[in-house]
């Protein structure tokens, strides 16, 4: 399964709404349609079957740059803040 990328405009908002699977190789794809959504925008999770590491570190700097993540599954909003937790760790043991 590939990924399905819509853009929807409402009220001087952009949703971007995710279908399929979430891989590395759609990031840059995902990024273009960020960079052309204004200002206000989300990205809608959804119907997002299938997301690996690279991905979900995405979604995380997404979260991190005021990009609403929407609707995500259980398991993806899970994975999220374990990969949250892991990034401070790397970046504690670095400062010691």
């Amino acid at each position: 399964m590939t990924l399905k990328i819509e853009r929807i405009p409402s009220n001087g908002k952009t949703r971007i709404r995710l279908s399929g699977e979430f891989r590395s190789e759609h990031v840059d794809q995902v990024k273009s349609e960020i960079e052309r959504g204004g200002p206000r925008l989300a990205l809608d999770l959804g119907e997002v079957d299938l997301v690996d590491v690279e991905g979900i570190r995405f979604l995380n700097a997404c979260e991190a740059e005021g990009i609403l993540a929407l609707h995500c599954s259980p398991y993806i909003r899970e994975w999220m803040l374990r990969e949250q937790g892991r990034s401070k760790a790397r970046t504690n043991k670095r400062k010691k």
